[in-house]
């Protein structure tokens, strides 16, 4: 394959020069002696923004690119700080321990410099030995940890083992890689910190936020979400960038038998036929796999390469090495050395060294397939050109819808405005488990109602539960020792399903019930480290499964059906032709077979029924938008009964709904875990039947909801007219699984029906025409402080929300935290 071939487009940023400031006036002399002895006479522009906002007592979320010095943007106002006050405290965390340990390693300098007499730092984490958690407690200015950490040791020991001082002294929090704090971490952090402003509150005043994100499109919004505070936001870059290119590949088309196509070569192997010519060339790069497994395989084929007789020269396979998950911190240590020194020349990763951890000067990137997100994208390419030489970017496309999309619309990926990151931070059962943690840290007092919204619906479940008592108009924890380990702040569901080899008995993975049901039903491909498992139990009492490796030539997806039912509408608003609406719904999910699809072509080799559907019902919040009649109609009139007599086959209201979730994604970071689509239960009648509106729901997968819904509701057209592009602009002839999902479904009719979401279109000559109550519209209710515990309760039960039983889903968690109890 001829690597100029497969391009498809090219695009040049033109180098830019630096925009420097002068030492801020009233920085620290001895920091400015620091900064001159390293040759820095001036600073990025943005750098001495920051630092004077953050003078100015401001929140400040920096959102300037990779390698402009952010960093030293949040560094210089904690070091004034403390020089100022020896006993500051500032806690940095960040959402790995690896990035945690690469940056204590660049304060080095610093603390070099200053001495352990004026400024210690410490990294602080599961790994830490406890001789060093002391010395960490009683003398770091500036503790380096991760949420985990912060949830479960810092906050519950508020007032234990030295912890009040750092509590008592705490002037600054740093936030680094905010944008990777989405979904139900972002979710279960915006909680954490609600904590942190209780305990702080109680030994001094609330803290001061600084935060680090990739470019998105509203880092103000999430900032402030997840902090809870009014943040200003710098963004204008003073640092120098070199002249990047960045190069899109197109694998070329399998093709079989009479021209028939299978769909095209995998990103994976253009990469590994890449690599070796890179090294060649003396070329430090970089090289990003969507998986694990992706890794592994990049990895063996670009060696396999190298070591063939006369293959391009002298290139050794010892000269590119893996760096993913599953390696041990000795090994990433090693490796990362290695890149450094320059005894390799690249390495081919996961996004585990998407975070900016420091791995040497590079000159090239390439991506195995779209990351999945633009924030992910720039980060990945933006590891390569920090030492000021041009660079190049590689990005091969892969068989899927984003990919697809970018394929005909390169100008969204560089030019349009970059996605949205969502959290929620008041979801029900999240707030759940913090005000039980919160509880047993401080009692609770109508203060926290500002904090918690929930917090009138929580208190009388856990009074019931005897986990709270009431003691002179305050409530105080009465339950288990330690709340803060009752949930993981990955998540929301409390049940987790492990998977169990079942010829070593080792555990293989562990994910929530939801998840379970989708992935580890018997019969179901599991991939995990680059190994295929076939599972073949799956105990419902127990939470286990149990799987064995697998050598076939396919994997699973599963099928089945679910219902939805609108249990409140909290707006509508119309949208191009049709309405757009959010709210609550029901979902009720069945898993009643899966489908098995072959590798690379994604042919479908049959479907398989379980023995015992998988049920899975809860409430979230959904986006909705009603389908058009003439589509409903023309749509219904291409169904066909299957062989039990249901109206299922020939079903274009999956391509409809396929093409509009993969648009939906593409607005707000979310991933096939977070939000899905359902087209409502009455639009599988066939010809003849009369029914009202048929709905398209976009719903969160999380009970209770993260917010993505809400997201998607306010930028519906965006996400219409994106999945008309993806349709329209993907390669295929007739129709496949990149664009709307299935071989089977006729393109052209999908994309009349995306179509007609934008204004009415005849339907298409070759289909047969046959012509086949908006909810209330209702706020959800304000929460102000109120004068008593009983005035709140009171206006809690006035407001209750009709259609959701928010006590009943309280105690099911709690009891799903103490099971057999």
């Amino acid at each position: 394959m001829d690597i100029n071939d497969m391009i498809i487009y090219k695009k040049t940023i033109d180098a830019k020069q630096a925009e420097y400031a002068a030492l801020p006036a009233d920085l620290n002399p001895e920091i400015g002696e620091f900064l001159w002895r390293d040759g820095i006479r001036e600073i990025y522009s943005h750098q001495a923004e920051m630092f004077r906002l953050a003078q100015e007592g401001k929140h400040v979320v920096i959102t300037t690119a990779t390698a402009s010095g952010k960093t030293l943007s949040f560094l210089l106002p904690v070091l004034q700080e403390i020089l100022k006050n020896p006993r500051t405290r500032a806690i940095f965390l960040y959402p790995t321990k690896a990035l945690a340990s690469d940056q204590y390693r660049a304060l080095q300098p610093f603390l070099e410099y200053f001495g352990a007499n004026r400024i210690v730092a410490g990294v602080y984490d599961g790994d830490t030995p406890p001789a060093k958690r002391r010395e960490i407690r009683k003398s770091a200015n500036i503790i380096l940890t991760n949420p985990e950490m912060l949830n479960s040791a810092f906050l519950p020991n508020h007032s234990s083992y030295g912890m009040d001082f750092i509590f008592a002294n705490l002037k600054y929090v740093v936030i680094d890689e905010l944008h990777s704090y989405r979904g139900a971490f972002g979710s279960h952090l915006a909680n954490v910190l609600r904590r942190l402003d209780r305990v702080c509150a109680y030994y001094q005043d609330s803290v001061q936020f600084l935060c680090s994100s990739a470019t998105i499109a509203n880092p103000v919004e999430l900032a402030e979400k997840i902090c809870g505070k009014p943040f200003v936001q710098v963004s204008r870059s003073g640092a120098p960038s070199p002249k990047k290119e960045y190069l899109l590949l197109q694998p070329p088309v399998i093709q079989g038998k009479n021209e028939v196509e299978y769909g095209r070569v995998s990103p994976a192997t253009v990469a590994a036929g890449m690599i070796p010519e890179l090294v060649e060339k003396k070329h430090s790069f970089l090289a990003f796999a969507r998986t694990r497994r992706n890794v592994e395989v990049i990895l063996k084929e670009s060696r396999d390469r190298m070591e063939q007789a006369g293959f391009l020269g002298a290139v050794r396979p010892e000269q590119i090495a893996g760096y993913r998950g599953g390696y041990t911190p000795l090994e990433r240590k090693e490796i990362e050395r290695k890149m450094i020194s320059g005894e390799l020349s690249g390495l081919v990763s996961t996004n585990a060294l998407e975070l900016g951890i420091d791995i040497g000067k590079l000159d090239t990137t390439l991506l195995a397939g779209y990351p999945g997100t633009k924030a992910s994208f720039w980060q990945q390419t933006g590891r390569a050109g920090r030492s000021g030489g041009p660079c190049r970017n590689f990005l091969v496309l892969a068989n899927q819808p984003f990919d697809q999309y970018i394929a005909v619309n390169p100008d969204w990926l560089f030019e349009s405005e970059s996605e949205h990151a969502i959290v929620d931070p008041d979801n029900l059962l999240i707030q759940l488990s913090h005000i039980r943690a919160a509880a047993a840290e401080l009692p609770l007092s109508l203060e926290d109602t500002k904090r918690f919204p929930d917090l009138g619906e929580v208190i009388p479940v856990l009074l019931s539960a005897k986990e709270l008592e009431n003691i002179s108009g305050k409530f105080a924890w009465s339950g288990s020792a330690f709340p803060a380990g009752d949930y993981s702040l990955r998540n929301i569901d409390k049940v987790r399903y492990k998977l169990l080899n079942r010829e070593t008995g080792r555990e293989i993975t562990e994910m929530d019930e939801s998840q379970a049901y989708r992935e580890l039903h018997p019969g179901a491909v599991y991939m995990h480290d680059g190994v295929l498992y076939e599972v073949l139990t799956l105990d419902l009492t127990s939470h286990t499964a149990q799987a064995a490796p697998f050598e076939g030539d396919y994997y699973t997806i599963p099928a089945g059906n679910g219902e939805s039912r609108i249990l409140r509408t909290f707006r509508t608003e119309p949208c191009l032709r049709t309405e757009a609406a959010f709210g609550d719904i029901n979902v009720n999910e069945w898993v009643t077979m899966f489908k098995k699809l072959q590798f690379h072509n994604h042919q479908n080799l049959g479907y398989v029924q379980l023995e015992e559907p998988l049920q899975k019902d809860y409430d979230t919040e959904s986006a909705w938008i009603t389908i058009p009649a003439n589509v409903t109609d023309a749509f219904r009139n291409l169904l066909q009964p299957n062989a039990t007599g249901q109206w299922t086959l020939n079903n274009h209201f999956e391509g409809l709904a396929h093409a509009l979730r993969n648009a939906a994604m593409m607005s707000t970071m979310a991933s096939g875990e977070d939000v899905d689509t359902m087209v409502s239960n009455d639009a599988l009648i066939p010809q003849g039947a009369v029914s009202g509106n048929v709905y398209l729901f976009f719903y969160d997968k999380y009970v209770g909801g993260l917010g993505y819904a809400e997201k998607i509701c306010d930028v519906m057209e965006t996400v219409i007219d994106n999945a008309i592009r993806l349709v329209a602009g993907c390669a295929c002839k007739d129709g496949c699984p990149a664009c709307v999902g299935d071989y089977t479904l006729d393109k052209q009719m999908v994309l009349w029906g995306l179509k007609n979401l934008r204004e009415e279109l005849p339907v298409p000559k070759t289909v047969k025409q046959y012509r086949g109550s908006t909810e209330p519209a209702a706020q959800k209710p304000d929460r102000t402080l109120p004068a008593s515990w009983e005035e709140y309760f009171a206006e809690t039960e006035k407001n209750r929300e009709a259609g959701r039983d928010k006590a009943g889903k309280l105690r099911r968690r709690l009891d799903e935290m103490h099971p057999g109890e």
